[in-house]
């Protein structure tokens, strides 16, 4: 698996997201000179969206992947594929950044969850191995998930 490719998939939507925040909190800011509250309290807004965004952006620009090493504990870049209690399965890229987002693998080959570190996802698996259960509360259900696989 190419974690470059998502790596540079995760940027290519990124960068559109952070030219949008800024023309937002650039017209924002010029409704903001009018001096109503609301928009000065919007031009505020749009101006943290942008610098969120810009941050994320250089945070992701900055993240190298590295290989695992067998049986090595899951960490940061890593691909993994969990299966629930009913045998459904996920495939989770763990990122600094950009939870939520989902990605495919090159030539469409397969969907990819991201998940960062600080999310119940990206908390539960971290230092885990494959064929460990984890438990994670999704939607305000618990879950049991088994980690099959670990790239």
């Amino acid at each position: 698996m190419d974690k470059t490719f998502l790596i540079h998939q995760l940027g290519a939507k990124l960068r559109p997201a952070l030219q949008i925040a800024h023309a937002a909190a650039r017209e924002a800011g010029e409704d903001a000179r009018s001096g109503a509250a609301r928009a000065v309290n919007m031009a505020k807004g749009q101006s943290a969206r942008a610098a969120a965004a810009r941050e994320a952006l250089e945070c992701l620009d900055l993240f190298r992947i590295r290989p695992l090493k067998r049986n090595e504990p899951i960490c940061l870049g890593a691909v993994v594929d969990v299966e629930d209690e009913e045998g459904l399965g996920r495939t989770l890229f763990l990122a600094p950044v950009c939870g939520g987002e989902e990605l495919t693998g090159p030539d469409g080959d397969g969907i990819f969850q991201v998940v960062t570190p600080t999310s119940p996802f990206g908390r539960a698996i971290m230092g885990k191995k494959a064929g460990q259960v984890i438990e994670v509360t999704i939607s305000g259900e618990l879950t049991e998930w088994t980690i099959t696989d670990v790239a």
